[in-house]
């Protein structure tokens, strides 16, 4: 049986893909024949949303397993994961998680409660998925806790491409403090504008200061109404737009992520 990954997809700065990149990729992993599973950290059940759910709607959330995780009770994850028809499975969330940060900020070993939670669930997948907002708040270092490693979505802009450096810090702070085994899966160019000079220059720049360090995917995720579109339509752009520039270029994130980054 193959080694089961825990990918946490971060970033401090919104609106650089991360959902987006996180729902794409796990239907991509689900149509190479992996097992997925996606895990909604985020109150907002942006991830959820887009994959076709009404997060208001479901009645058992990431919020019962916190839950549970706090009472040192058993779960009932037949009764939390959904399956989706394009072959992965969620762990959905709404606003309910949003009232468990308070039972959470009283719980011992707090920043581990999702860790434990999901590591019975490992037996039963090659890749965990983890989504989350961008507040570095219970959530997110639950999240990084319970990661192998993560990756970075980062928009080729100034200001995305400056909070790089503490959003690094940030993970070398959970390294040191949480979770000393987390690597840095990679850097991925995202919301890409090839036409302009300073997607250019700052793509390079972002090369020429971490490329020694940290891997850099080669695949890069064009800025494309169809992308963005297709969350919406509670699909992934596999499906929404399967013969699309958007489509190639999340195949083949998909397949550098399979093979290591080769």
């Amino acid at each position: 049986m193959s080694r089961c990954e825990v990918i946490a997809v971060v970033n401090q700065k919104g609106g650089v893909g991360k959902t987006t990149t996180c729902r794409n990729t796990g239907a991509g992993l689900a149509a190479e024949g992996k097992r997925v599973l996606l895990v909604d950290d985020d109150p907002q059940g942006n991830l959820t949303d887009a994959c076709g759910w009404e997060p208001e709607e479901i009645s058992n959330t990431i919020a019962d397993v916190y839950d549970a995780g706090t009472k040192d009770i058993e779960i009932k994850w037949e009764d939390i994961i959904l399956q989706h028809e394009e072959g992965f499975d969620l762990i959905p969330a709404n606003i309910e998680l949003a009232g468990m940060e308070m039972q959470l900020n009283n719980t011992m070993n707090r920043e581990h409660v999702l860790k434990e939670a999901i590591q019975e669930l490992r037996q039963r997948y090659d890749y965990i998925l983890i989504d989350f907002n961008s507040a570095l708040g219970i959530f997110c270092l639950n999240g990084l806790s319970a990661a192998d490693s993560v990756i970075i979505p980062v928009q080729t802009n100034y200001l995305p491409a400056k909070g790089l450096q503490l959003l690094l810090q940030t993970i070398a702070q959970v390294r040191k403090k949480l979770n000393p085994q987390l690597i840095i899966k990679g850097i991925l160019f995202t919301l890409v504008d090839g036409r302009t000079n300073d997607a250019k220059k700052i793509a390079q720049t972002i090369y020429d200061t971490y490329g020694d360090n940290i891997p850099i995917f080669k695949a890069r995720i064009p800025i494309l109404v169809k992308i963005a579109e297709a969350p919406q339509a509670g699909e992934s752009i596999f499906v929404f737009d399967r013969n699309g520039a958007g489509a190639k270029a999340y195949a083949a994130f998909t397949k550098e992520l399979i093979d290591g980054g080769k």
